[in-house]
């Protein structure tokens, strides 16, 4: 990796959508506290990322951060982490 290259931050979540045309919705999960009580709370974002992989509802995948392919998508599916039980 030359000096001028940063490497793709990646995430891992669930598809939530595929109706579009070559783009899934990924549901992205994390847990934080709360910062007066101390609860541990759920917190969630949806991104839609480019999917040439042809991933399906309920599949857990990876994405990574890339240029801006539309108006709302800026991520791409790297590799489906595991397939959803039919």
């Amino acid at each position: 990796m030359s000096d001028n290259q940063k490497q793709a931050r990646t995430l891992e979540g669930r598809v939530i959508s595929n109706k579009m045309n070559k783009t899934v919705t990924v549901l992205i999960e994390r847990q934080v506290q709360h910062g007066l009580l101390g609860k541990i709370i759920r917190r969630s974002t949806k991104l839609h990322a480019q999917d040439d992989l042809g991933a399906n509802e309920g599949d857990v995948v990876r994405i990574a951060e890339c240029r801006p392919l539309s108006k709302t998508k800026h991520h791409r599916v790297v590799e489906i982490v595991t397939r959803a039980a039919v």
